[in-house]
């Protein structure tokens, strides 16, 4: 089941993918005699097993006008996570050039706020200096969570989604982070174990905040729809592709992640306790094609406007113009 949030009237609105063609999840559980629909996303899944059957049941029996879906005013299907979590070369294809591989996923955060929806713009301030697309796999917590094995991690998954996690590299360099060169009664074996020291006399040690760069406005178009995880067979081997107005730039697949999604889930939750609607992106596809050979590294949004599109195998297709706010 494929399942959507758009803006209708103002207000949040579910709908349900059927053929080509979005219906509104309120018409066929009340064509159906269901009651009222869940109103929003976070409303479905927590409502659980007895909530998700009945949205089911309402689209076997249920009527519904179709609805175009490239005429809907979409929102992430997902718009009010308690958190967003994102995982930092998590692709092997990037990951091979660390100095020290600290066999663990590199967590980070986005700020909810960041979530746009499909077809609305991703825009760029003058400001931002280089950013770039991050092509990636997102899903979807379905329960809460805390401590769970490898083994118990995929049952924790509502579903999952695209999402694009737009990085600007000018702000986390020139606004996100700090060196700094410590004393040597300040210095600890950890300040270095994770790069290479270049001789005694290096006692530099740097600060990487993903805040502004990572969580900006427009900076997490997700969607449009949410694959319910039974529809989803094999997460860790989805093909993705990347285009810029029709060109595409990338062609990977999420069986290059470092670390598989069980494992990222499973990790996740020895520090975090995860809630029902909390969304975890699993990496971003690395490989580049034709005119674009090092892939989403290869395509500056703050210096290219036009339209970027996602797939992910058996997801859809997330489009987004990019604008130049400075242009307008």
């Amino acid at each position: 089941m494929k399942l959507g949030t758009i803006s209708r009237q103002g207000k949040p609105a579910l709908v349900v993918k059927k053929g080509n063609s979005a219906l509104l999840l309120s018409e066929l559980c009340e064509s159906a005699d269901l009651g009222e629909a869940p109103r929003t996303m976070q409303d479905l899944i927590e409502g659980g097993a007895d909530e998700r059957a009945r949205v089911e049941e309402a689209l076997r029996r249920g009527e519904a006008a179709p609805l175009d879906p490239e005429s809907l005013d979409w929102l992430a299907p997902q718009n009010r996570p308690s958190k967003i979590l994102g995982v930092a070369f998590n692709n092997m294809g990037i990951r091979k050039s660390a100095h020290v591989d600290p066999g663990v996923p590199n967590f980070f955060l986005k700020a909810p706020s960041c979530l746009t929806g499909h077809n609305k713009p991703i825009v760029m301030e003058e400001h931002y200096g280089e950013t770039i697309p991050e092509l990636e796999l997102a899903a979807v917590i379905g329960k809460k969570c805390r401590k769970i094995d490898v083994s118990e991690a995929r049952k924790a998954i509502f579903g999952y989604s695209i999402i694009n996690d737009v990085t600007s590299h000018g702000m986390k360099f020139g606004m996100d982070s700090i060196a700094t060169t410590r004393e040597p009664n300040l210095l600890r074996p950890h300040h270095l174990a994770w790069r290479r020291r270049h001789g005694d006399d290096d006692r530099d040690v740097y600060f990487v905040y993903h805040t502004r760069s990572k969580a900006t406005d427009t900076f997490g178009p997700m969607g449009p729809w949410l694959t319910t995880a039974d529809e989803v067979s094999d997460p860790n081997n989805l093909e993705v592709k990347g285009w810029f107005d029709g060109e595409p730039f990338a062609v990977d697949s999420t069986s290059s992640y470092r670390f598989k999604v069980e494992e990222v889930v499973a990790e996740a939750s020895r520090y975090f306790t995860l809630e029902p609607g909390d969304v975890i992106c699993f990496g971003t596809s690395a490989k580049g094609i034709g005119n674009f050979p090092n892939g989403h590294r290869s395509v500056n949004l703050h210096k290219l406007s036009g339209r970027l599109d996602i797939e992910v195998e058996g997801l859809g297709r997330l489009s987004n113009p990019v604008v130049h706010d400075w242009e307008a």
